[in-house]
């Protein structure tokens, strides 16, 4: 049975964007009558028929449009710290696209190993796992947000903070307001599985190697953040946010 291969045109406006066209004409030498799978990012599939294809430029067809349903309920949102390795965000990135979720932020942390990411190499790490695992829709792609200025934010639905305090005894001040964090919230995390609630949108924020600052989780839970843990092994950052989306994406389901 012969593979299916998607192509992204996220304007679907009867021509491939160069790239998408030259692997379509160059590499895998496809030419005028050859059947295309288009995908708009957006929940749609398209099958399509190339009408021409010179040199990088490659016109199609549209035959039928392929309205999809999503594979998951609510709306699964991941912040994390960019570690010092790209390839391991770049992993991550990939595999959380191919398990599917919709929304990715990075956070500049007090502790974070690296304040700048590339976005335009992640939003093509984004585009080829969406394409290779048959997705429709591109997960959105956040720029580098400054920890304080995220959590302040309203946002809809369930918020959690992934660390490894087990007690905080101060007090954070917010708007010059002391908010007290008991300890309780703290001892004896619950199991973030346990807390996800299916269709309900959930933002999870992973932190970076060694942690969020004391400060920062204290500052996340005056926000309305819930403490919680993803089990009893200590995980580097890129794996406890793959297993974060996973959880939100099984609960989900």
């Amino acid at each position: 049975m012969k593979e299916v291969r998607f192509f992204y045109d996220p304007l679907m406006n009867g021509e491939l964007p160069a790239e998408e066209a030259h692997h379509a004409t160059k590499v895998l030498r496809l030419g005028v009558g050859d059947e295309l799978m288009l995908v708009d990012g957006k929940g749609c599939f398209y099958r399509a028929t190339i009408t021409a294809a010179t040199g990088h430029r490659c016109t199609y067809r549209i035959e039928e449009t392929l309205p999809q349903q999503t594979a998951w309920k609510g709306h699964i949102h991941l912040a994390m710290a960019p570690t010092k390795l790209m390839d391991r965000v770049e992993w991550f990135a990939e595999k959380a696209t191919e398990i599917g979720f919709d929304e990715l932020t990075f956070l500049d942390t007090q502790f974070s190993e690296r304040k700048v990411v590339k976005e335009e190499r992640i939003e093509k790490i984004l585009v080829s796992a969406m394409k290779q695992s048959h997705k429709a829709w591109l997960p959105k792609l956040n720029g580098m947000k400054r920890f304080k200025d995220f959590v302040s934010q309203e946002r809809e639905g369930d918020k959690f903070i992934c660390h490894c305090y087990e007690e905080i005894n101060e007090e954070v001040k917010i708007k010059n307001e002391e908010l007290k964090i008991k300890n309780e919230e703290l001892k004896n995390k619950p199991f973030l599985f346990d807390l996800l609630r299916p269709g309900v949108p959930s933002t999870v924020l992973i932190g970076p190697e060694g942690d969020f600052s004391i400060d920062e989780v204290k500052l996340a839970i005056a926000h309305g953040f819930r403490g919680v843990t993803l089990g009893r092994s200590r995980l580097r950052t890129e794996t406890a946010a793959l297993v974060a989306v996973h959880m939100m994406q099984l609960k989900n389901a």
